[in-house]
């Protein structure tokens, strides 16, 4: 009888959802010509396979749902095929195997469970199934989960993914689980009015960020323009997300002081600072907070950058301040010095 055989035979058959990150070129893998692959995988796994949208963006949810004996059966396929393609691209056929590779997204709540009291039960895993396991420290971006990274032969990875579906089944998720999205990532360049987020030797298009671009160069839709400043500059942004484009002013280096309400800032820090974070790189501009004085009811935030980056990281952080405003009812006020 054989390890995937066993695990069939004592799976219980309840039903559980398996998600995973996969990249562009994994995807494109098990969906196969015409969708061809990833068919031939639910009809003989049993498993609901489904793929997220999002071909603008470097990585993709793989979402596995059925019994354990399902799931198992379609990370079985997975896997093959993966070390199929590793196979194809080695150039000689006698160099030992590549380990494949599969990154799975877990609720945090569930992690403690899967690596057990001082990592007992992950060091039971690695060691029953050979595979190489590693549990991320921290969440995943705007999720409470964490990727889990199982690599090792498919049969390995197939064994670790059985185990860690019985932890998942003994020890359900505490609360709510915000699931993660993934979302574009990169430098972002703009061209001709567009936005582009550049992966590797590719550019890909980001619409969304062409709108706040436009938006930028439009004046500012609540009333905290800089002073002796025009809106926002003509032309194409020179710095936009640690890359930069040819422009004069490019050399430019300036600081501009804004001070934001007590009761406005948090809207623009965001949790654990990703807000601010976001507003950074979006921008380009070096952005600082000053901790709040005792009796003082705003902030100073210090804006240092091109003159297209502060006006940019302005009208990022007013837009955020309008809106919260609008939210909690509470007249903006941003006094800038």
């Amino acid at each position: 009888m054989t390890s995937e055989d066993k695990m069939t035979g004592e799976s219980p058959a309840v039903t559980l959802t398996i998600r995973l990150v996969m990249l562009g070129k994994e995807v494109g893998s098990i969906i196969g010509k015409k969708g061809d692959t990833v068919k031939k995988f639910r009809e003989e796994s049993g498993a609901r396979i489904n793929i997220s949208d999002g071909t603008t963006y470097p990585e993709r949810i793989v979402t596995i749902t059925g019994s354990t004996d399902s799931i198992i059966k379609a990370f079985k396929m997975i896997t093959n095929k993966f070390e199929e393609d590793l196979s194809s691209t080695m150039q000689s056929p006698t160099a030992p195997k590549p380990p494949v590779t599969l990154k799975l997204v877990v609720p945090a709540s569930q992690c403690g469970s899967l690596i057990g009291k001082q990592g007992c039960k992950i060091k039971e895993i690695r060691e029953t199934t050979g595979a190489s396991i590693q549990v991320a420290t921290d969440m995943l971006p705007n999720s409470t989960e964490r990727a889990v990274t199982i690599s090792g032969t498919p049969d390995a990875i197939t064994q670790s993914v059985y185990h860690i579906c019985c932890v998942m089944l003994e020890c359900p998720p505490k609360g709510a689980t915000i699931p993660y999205r993934p979302k574009a990532t990169g430098p972002i360049v703009f061209s001709g009015g567009q936005a582009y987020a550049v992966h590797g030797n590719y550019a890909i298009p980001q619409h969304d960020l062409s709108k706040v671009q436009q938006l930028a160069l439009q004046p500012s839709p609540v009333p905290f323009a800089l002073s002796g400043q025009p809106p926002y500059p003509q032309g194409v942004m020179s710095h936009i997300g640690g890359l930069t484009q040819p422009n004069n002013n490019q050399a430019t280096q300036t600081t501009h002081e804004i001070h934001i309400p007590n009761n406005l800032i948090g809207c623009v820090i965001g949790r654990k600072g990703a807000k601010i974070n976001e507003i950074r790189h979006i921008s380009g501009a070096n952005i600082k907070i000053a901790d709040s004085v005792e009796g003082n009811p705003e902030r100073s935030v210090t804006i240092t950058g091109t003159p297209e980056a502060i006006h940019l990281a302005h009208y990022l952080i007013n837009t955020r301040v309008a809106t919260e405003a609008l939210a909690i009812a509470t007249p903006a006020t941003i006094s800038l010095y």
